[in-house]
C-alpha cells in the first residue's frame, strides 16, 4: 500500500473507470446504507436492501418507521455503498409510493434480489423510489479530486 492507502503501484481511477465501479455495485450489491433526516433536521441512518434498474433505486421499509416517515416528509435522501475506502455516495430525491403501487414484477424483483417481500409482511411497508441527482465515489485523498461522478442527475464525462 502506499501512503494514500491505494494498492502500490496504482493510480487513481478515472471517472470512467469510476463510474464503471459505482453502476457495477449498483447492479451487484443488495444493500446500501440510507442516510435520511426529520423536517426538524434529526439525522437517521440505517442499511437497508434496495434494486438498482439502471435509473432508479427501489427502496422498501416500513412506513411509520424513523426511515420512511423521514423520506416521505422531506423527499431527499443520501445514500452510502461499499467499504470506507471505496465509497460510492448516491444524493438523491425520493418519491413515496404505496405498498401495491407497482406492478408486480417490479415487486417481484425486488423481492428475488433482497431476499424478502415487503408486499407480504404484516407491517404496513411502502415503496421508495430514488432517483440520483449527484453521485461520487473515491477510494482514498488521491481520488478525492475528481470524485463527482454525476451532477443534476447526468452523468460527467
Amino acid at each position: 500500500m502506499t501512503a494514500s492507502g491505494s494498492p502500490a503501484g496504482t493510480a487513481p481511477r478515472s471517472r470512467a473507470q469510476r463510474r464503471r465501479d459505482t453502476e457495477h455495485r449498483l447492479a451487484s450489491d443488495v444493500d446500501v446504507w440510507v442516510a435520511s433526516a426529520s423536517p426538524d433536521g434529526a439525522p437517521y441512518l440505517v442499511p437497508l436492501s434496495f434494486d438498482w434498474d439502471g435509473e432508479v433505486l427501489l427502496l422498501a421499509t416500513p412506513a411509520d418507521s424513523p426511515t420512511g416517515r423521514n423520506l416521505a416528509a422531506t423527499g431527499t435522501v443520501r445514500l452510502g455503498l461499499g467499504a470506507t475506502r471505496d465509497v460510492s455516495v448516491v444524493d438523491g430525491d425520493v418519491e413515496a409510493l404505496g405498498i401495491d403501487a407497482l406492478p408486480p414484477d417490479r415487486g417481484d424483483r425486488f423481492a428475488a434480489r433482497a431476499g424478502f417481500d415487503p408486499r407480504a409482511s404484516a407491517t404496513p411497508y411502502r415503496w421508495f423510489r430514488v432517483t440520483p441527482r449527484r453521485v461520487q465515489a473515491w477510494r482514498e485523498a488521491d481520488e478525492l479530486t475528481g470524485r463527482e461522478l454525476m451532477r443534476d442527475g447526468r452523468w460527467l464525462e
